[in-house]
């Protein structure tokens, strides 16, 4: 399968998956958002691994939560990063599932605007009551990406990032 086609499949099942997750709206649904910074620790592209000391960065995530059930959100995340050389904006909409109270599982779409690199990334969240509808949270991330380099190689890089932030 071409590089092109699996850009069409990561879409369409993209697609699909949004289509499952409509659900009917109801004075339960719940709606929110989050802002704040992620780190990218480790990354290992092609064989090397890189460090955050080698090449920083740093993301400033902001998202949209629609909370559909006690347990089940739908979240847009758009998540500009600067590094030493470009900035970059990402586009990742996923699932997260709540654990137990204050602990939530998910994945997201990734999609990288004006680059030749899509993926997706899990991710544990563990946030921290304000009491009043808002909290902190931290998040261990774990991005999987599928790069086409300038030589149209193509290559896989996953990493691993915390994301501090603010919920409400």
């Amino acid at each position: 399968m071409s590089y092109r086609q699996n850009n069409v499949l990561v879409l369409l099942l993209s697609l699909v998956s949004i289509a499952f997750i409509a659900f009917p709206a109801s004075a339960e649904d719940h709606l929110g958002g989050h802002v704040g910074f992620v780190l990218p620790l480790l990354t290992n592209t092609d064989g090397k691994t890189t460090n955050i000391t080698d090449h920083f960065s740093v993301g400033f995530p902001m998202g949209i939560t629609v909370k559909t059930t006690d347990t089940l959100a739908f979240d847009l995340e758009l998540v500009p990063s600067v590094d030493h050389s470009h900035v970059s904006l990402t586009v990742h909409p996923g699932l997260i599932v709540g654990i137990r109270p204050n602990l939530a599982a998910g994945i997201r779409a990734a999609f990288d605007v004006n680059q030749d690199s899509w993926g997706f990334t899990p991710l544990l969240n563990r946030s921290f009551s304000r009491g009043n509808g808002t909290a902190f949270f931290t998040e261990a991330v774990l991005p999987i990406r599928f790069q086409r380099t300038a030589a149209g190689r193509h290559v896989t890089s996953i990493g691993l990032g915390v994301h501090f932030g603010f919920g409400f």
